[in-house]
């Protein structure tokens, strides 16, 4: 669009992702910050503690038994117990209320929580490579009975975590994140007690670093995609699903009076929290506001995306700014 010398007619009882001049953006009362389930924030506390404490139970129990197994998952429960700790912090902070500072809240905080629990993921996978690289070609004995006492507790203490967790939002991207790690935990747990009954069984000490580069590659995976979600919302590319150009045709054939629209941009403030801004331009003699309310609730009801900031071009150009509706 060459000029933005518009007179805004569209109700801007949000807060605009962008700052036009001659905008009044009223903000008393008004919040970004998403309403925080207290069942979730329960369900984290509730997992950090138990994983917390059963951490130092197999650390111990990984050193007893010299299993390099249950260390990797003891280290595993490290980074879960320091996941869920962020989870339960972003929670606590997501939840505070927009200031003048940071007029969209805190709730970004989760997604940086979901970005280091990615991050310290990553980190653990190439430590337990290289300390089964290191057991494999020099094998050390291991203690099968402590072990498999350890990784058959902590298999217990993993699926009530991944239970109760499972009651939680697991749309949301840390309980996704926490549910990840356990998930992982849970996979440790189980290679951990079929390492400790084939040394129990057949003497064969290379099984224990075998099965945890099993388990890292599984943890692996897991990282990656958690990785590649928040590092999406972070750049505030579209939501999975949002397709710009679909959305646009959906909004110009179903709103009554709407002749075009450009500048269109959906993006993710954090989990489940879409957002968009767009310029449209109005049939002769369409009522502005009957038209933008009418974006905002298709917005809403059909496409999950609850704040939008509609902006209305009267220089009638609107559908000459751009090539297709998802240009900047």
């Amino acid at each position: 669009m060459a000029a933005h010398d518009h007179t805004h007619g569209d109700d801007h009882s949000h807060h605009d992702h962008h700052d036009h001049a001659g905008h009044d953006h009223d903000h008393a009362g008004h919040s970004h910050a998403p309403k925080v389930s207290k069942g979730n924030e329960r369900a984290v506390l509730i997992g950090l503690c138990l994983t917390g404490g059963f951490m130092v139970a197999e650390v111990a129990g990984g050193l007893l038994s010299g299993s390099l197994a249950l260390i990797a998952d003891a280290g595993h429960m490290l980074t879960d117990t320091v996941a869920l700790f962020l989870a339960w912090l972003g929670f606590r902070l997501g939840s505070r209320p927009a200031d003048a500072r940071r007029s969209f809240g805190y709730s970004r905080l989760e997604v940086l929580a979901g970005l280091i629990n990615a991050l310290t993921l990553f980190a653990l996978v190439g430590w337990i490579a290289y300390e089964a690289v290191q057991r494999f070609f020099n094998p050390e004995e291991v203690l099968a009975g402590p072990m498999l006492v350890v990784a058959v507790l902590g298999l217990v203490v993993n699926l009530v975590v991944f239970r109760i967790l499972s009651g939680a939002d697991k749309d949301h991207v840390n309980i996704r994140g926490a549910l990840l790690h356990v998930l992982g935990d849970l996979l440790g747990s189980v290679g951990a007690i079929a390492a400790a009954l084939i040394i129990w069984l057949t003497g064969w000490m290379p099984i224990d670093p075998i099965l945890s580069v099993v388990v890292s590659l599984l943890i692996l995976r897991s990282a990656w995609g958690l990785l590649t979600r928040t590092f999406n919302i972070l750049m505030e590319g579209a939501p999975d699903g949002v397709d710009l150009d679909r959305l646009a045709a959906d909004l110009k054939g179903t709103v009554p009076d709407l002749a075009n629209l450009g500048h269109l941009h959906v993006w993710s403030l954090s989990s489940g929290q879409a957002m968009a801004t767009l310029e449209i331009a109005l049939a002769q003699d369409a009522d502005p506001a009957t038209v933008t309310a009418a974006v905002k609730q298709r917005l809403a009801e059909e496409h999950n995306i609850g704040h939008a900031t509609v902006e209305i071009d009267w220089s009638g150009t609107c559908g000459q700014c751009m090539a297709s509706p998802s240009a900047a």
